[in-house]
């Protein structure tokens, strides 16, 4: 990605802070998912939180 076509532009979702990139060249948003999830979760660590669910849904992919 070209760092001169790229935007960043702070959201606000349930009041906190949503980091999120906008991509002027291919017209797309890239949002922060650990953003997202520290926002839905009311987690006091984010990273921590967002880490836990990808090993749940690994988990959860593995089963048949």
């Amino acid at each position: 990605m070209n760092q001169d076509k790229m935007y960043l532009i702070n959201k606000l979702f349930n009041n906190k802070t949503i980091r999120t990139v906008w991509d002027k060249e291919e017209e797309k948003y890239f949002i922060s998912v650990v953003d997202i999830a520290g926002a839905i979760s009311d987690s006091k660590d984010k990273q921590a939180y967002w880490r836990k669910t990808k090993q749940r849904l690994k988990k959860k992919e593995m089963k048949p």
